[in-house]
């Protein structure tokens, strides 16, 4: 099967514009990935020449200005650890899920974490109102029937708004290390089962993801009966693909569970079949004895061991400073990931303290969760 990106290497109305195409680019100032940016380019001329309908082009110029701005939304916090919180945007302020979506967002706030959040009403406003102005991102969708989005964000720098719901759901989760999801409509839903999809399908490394309910509320262990009684009872998805998933009713725990699951993990690689996951601190060798014993399961062959960065690692310059194991997955073993990133974090060798998370993880292509290489989503 031919791939987008192989059709447009052979695509013949644009081979001949390469050269200049690159004196273009030169000349625009432009001073690095000019690969990247020439291919951008072609493939925009490649729509032309495609007979591509105005409507079409319009949706495509449009989704890579949306992109473009989110980018520069996030640019200038690219070190600070971001968790995205989502949630209905008609939860009013007396209900306990705003309390409990502002405590939240105030505490991980407090432990230097940055929010990002639909820059709606609502749960949106909640969360975005407790990490405070200088503490959250808004990325609001522009609607015909809604309320304009709150000017919670301290400034434009802030916060953006798009048209498109998927350039919107994208920069939502791209920069994210961690998620919280309070009780919602079919956008909450539609956003929650997107999370599950990426980190079940391995177009997301993994992520700590909370789903978090009102004191006895219901709404998410409905839900969670729901997954396993209807979609895991009838062999649709793993039985084990919600373990990855916390519910609770306790802001506290939402909190401890987005930063205690970087306490000693920090981020993983793929080599070929192989899997690298870097950590904080070197398992001991009973450490390691034990982690192979209970996860000889997730292991397609051979075991759980060290290794010193890998040839692909040393080229990138990969989080070289940190120790590593390394082993061979069974390639949907998802749950049993996370079980064992879960298990590294609770070693009596993991750091006591919980440590900041300031680095985007990976290299493009090459870091991704079990099932697929790709970065914090995959390229």
């Amino acid at each position: 099967m031919t791939t987008a990106k192989q059709q447009h290497a052979e695509d013949p109305q644009t081979a001949g514009v390469r050269e200049r195409l690159d004196a273009l680019i030169a000349e625009a100032g432009v001073a690095s990935q000019r690969s990247l940016i020439r291919r951008i380019a072609e493939a925009g001329l490649g729509l032309g020449h495609d007979g591509t309908t105005r409507l079409d082009l319009k949706i495509t110029a449009t989704a890579v200005e949306e992109m473009r701005a989110a980018f520069r939304l996030f640019a200038p916090f690219r070190g600070v650890p971001k968790v995205t919180i989502f949630g209905s945007a008609r939860t009013q302020s007396h209900d306990p899920l705003w309390v409990g979506a502002e405590a939240a967002a105030r505490g991980l706030a407090e432990q230097g974490w940055m929010v990002v959040t639909g820059a709606g009403p609502g749960i949106m406003e909640a969360a975005a109102t407790g990490a405070g102005p200088e503490r959250s991102l808004g990325i609001s969708i522009r609607l015909p029937f809604e309320e304009a989005p709150l000017d919670v964000a301290a400034d434009d720098d802030h916060r953006i708004a798009m048209k498109y719901f998927f350039t919107r759901k994208l920069m939502l989760v791209k920069e994210s290390r961690g998620f919280i999801c309070l009780p919602g409509g079919f956008g909450t839903m539609d956003e929650t089962f997107e999370l599950l999809t990426l980190q079940q399908t391995g177009k997301m490394e993994p992520m700590p993801i909370v789903l978090l309910d009102r004191d006895g509320g219901t709404y998410w262990r409905s839900f969670a009966r729901f997954v396993v009684e209807e979609l895991a009872g009838a062999g649709l998805i793993a039985v084990d693909d919600l373990d990855r998933v916390l519910v609770t009713d306790s802001p506290e725990a939402a909190i401890a569970e987005v930063t205690g699951f970087w306490r000693n993990y920090d981020s993983l690689r793929w080599q070929g079949e192989r899997l690298v996951l870097r950590v904080r601190t070197d398992p001991s060798d009973a450490e390691l004895a034990d982690l192979n014993e209970r996860f000889s399961g997730l292991c397609e062959s051979g075991e759980i061991a060290r290794t010193a960065p890998l040839p692909s690692e040393v080229a990138d310059g990969d989080a070289l400073d940190l120790p590593r194991i390394v082993f061979t997955p069974r390639r949907r073993a998802v749950g049993d990931l996370y079980r064992l990133i879960r298990a590294l974090n609770e070693l009596e060798s993991a750091p006591r303290e919980l440590q900041p998370v300031q680095r985007t993880v990976g290299t493009a292509g090459t870091a991704g969760a079990v099932g697929a290489p790709g970065g914090q989503l995959a390229t």
